[in-house]
């Protein structure tokens, strides 16, 4: 049975969020078993990251470097995100396999979050584009 993982990561300023996110998801593909999860976002923080930040580019390349393990194990990755989440932020989640290397979907309810994931870890047995299941999500987080 595929597990099924809940990260959250509310409370903490983007930065760490985003990396705690990425440690945690090694941790799951280290462990080579199937999985999908339920990332409980943090709200945006009031005025943007200024530019050149190098832990960006430290947290692209570590993602770059999961994502052949992401595509291997993870049957999907539901993001629980406030509605005034920052729109590159939404690009980056519903980029799906592109980006993460698996399905993924946005939503505000953590509930619904919950119901894709579990329905991701019994029906997908691999992270192929065709594979990806929507989830509807208010206009807020539509891409």
């Amino acid at each position: 049975m595929t597990d099924i993982r809940e990260i959250d990561a509310t409370g903490l300023p983007m930065r760490d969020a985003q990396d705690l996110i990425l440690r945690e998801l090694r941790a799951l593909t280290d462990r080579a078993e199937p999985f999908a999860a339920v990332l409980l976002m943090p709200a945006p923080p009031e005025r943007p990251p200024a530019p050149g930040d190098e832990n960006a580019t430290d947290r692209v390349r570590a993602l770059k470097a999961l994502r052949t393990a992401l595509t291997t194990y993870c049957r999907g990755l539901a993001f629980v995100a406030p509605a005034d989440i920052l729109a590159e932020r939404v690009n980056a989640i519903h980029s799906g396999e592109k980006l993460w290397g698996c399905p993924t979907t946005a939503t505000q309810d953590v509930d619904e979050a919950r119901t894709w994931a579990r329905t991701a870890a019994q029906t997908q047995t691999t992270c192929e584009p065709s594979a990806q299941r929507p989830l509807s999500v208010g206009p807020e987080l539509a891409p």
